[in-house]
């Protein structure tokens, strides 16, 4: 009984499955995108792409990146519009990186910002030490927790 319901579901499944890459006009072979290798996105939120803008370049692209390693005085203007997608300075241009840079580091550390008003009560040492003496009266989590550290006949941490 339980064999026959088994392969019925899988059944089932298989010719749902079927069904919906006809009614998607698919011939029966579906193409994944292969996930596992990094992808180029372009958004001002991903300054720095895990992969490069092009691919496979061509003998004219080469040539291009080989005469770029040297001073990029000596390149003409149009041939320094053409390096840029390949660099991916698009992407990667001041502006966009610095306000960021500048928003981590203050968060890291823990600037008050002034777009998110003063930082909670909730933050100071007094409140931070009445809520661990609470939860230890209270004997929150007396196993492995916060309790289970506390010496209640010292009154102390134990050691």
């Amino acid at each position: 009984m339980l064999a026959s319901r088994a392969f019925s579901l899988i059944g089932r499944r298989a010719l749902s499955t079927s069904i919906c890459l006809r009614a998607h006009g698919h011939a029966g072979v579906v193409k994944a995108e292969d996930f596992s290798h990094p992808a180029y996105v372009d958004r001002r939120d991903v300054p720095l792409p895990e992969a490069a803008f092009v691919k496979e370049l061509s003998a004219q692209q080469k040539a291009l990146k080989e005469k770029e390693k040297a001073s990029w005085t000596a390149l003409s203007v149009d041939e320094k519009v053409e390096c840029k997608p390949l660099n991916n300075l698009t992407a990667t241009n001041w502006k966009d990186v610095l306000p960021s840079l500048l928003f981590h580091t203050a968060i890291s550390f823990g600037l008050p910002l002034a777009m998110y008003g003063p930082i909670p009560h909730t933050f100071s040492d007094e409140w931070l030490s009445m809520q661990t003496k609470r939860m230890l009266d209270m004997r929150i989590n007396p196993v492995e927790g916060i309790s289970s550290q506390w010496d209640y006949e010292k009154n102390e941490w134990k050691k």
